[in-house]
C-alpha cells in the first residue's frame, strides 16, 4: 500500500486502481467501499476503463451502503457504458446482464445478447455463460 499511495498521490491511475481494489477485496486493508469507490474515481477521471467498470460494480450492488455506496442501477450503467466504450468486455458484459435482468433499464433480451456478443468476441467467459442461460 505504501508504494502504491507513492505513486497514486503523484496521479498515476494504475495505483490508483489497485489501492481501490485493495480497499474493495480486502487485500492488505481492511475492506471499505467507499474509500474503494475515492480511488476507483481517481483512476476513473483519467479514462482507467477498469476502475470505470468496477465503480459500476459498486452501484450494482449496493456494496458498502452503510459506507457510501447506495445501490443505483443508474450509476451503475452510466460507468459500464463509460468503460464499454473503450472495449472493455467484462462492462459489456455487465450491460448485457442489467438489460437481461431489467436492473435500471427495460428488460430486453436482445440488448442484453448485443453486449453479451460484444464481450464474447473477446472471450469473455462470463458473457459466454450468460448467453447460455
Amino acid at each position: 500500500m505504501e508504494w502504491y499511495l507513492k505513486s497514486a498521490v503523484q496521479g498515476n491511475a494504475i495505483a490508483q486502481y489497485n489501492i481501490g481494489f485493495m480497499y474493495q477485496t480486502g487485500r492488505g486493508v481492511p475492506k471499505h467501499y467507499s474509500r474503494a469507490m475515492e480511488w476507483y474515481q481517481k483512476a476513473a477521471e483519467q479514462g482507467d476503463a477498469g476502475a470505470q467498470s468496477n465503480i459500476g460494480y459498486l452501484y450494482q450492488g449496493g456494496l458498502g451502503v452503510r459506507l457510501g455506496v447506495p445501490k443505483d442501477y443508474s450509476r451503475a450503467m452510466e460507468w459500464y457504458q463509460k468503460a464499454a466504450e473503450q472495449g472493455h468486455a467484462p462492462a459489456q458484459s455487465s450491460i448485457g446482464y442489467l438489460y437481461q435482468s431489467g436492473l435500471g433499464v427495460p428488460k430486453d433480451y436482445s440488448r442484453a445478447m448485443e453486449w453479451y456478443q460484444k464481450a464474447v468476441e473477446q472471450g469473455n467467459a462470463e458473457a459466454q455463460f450468460n448467453i447460455g442461460v
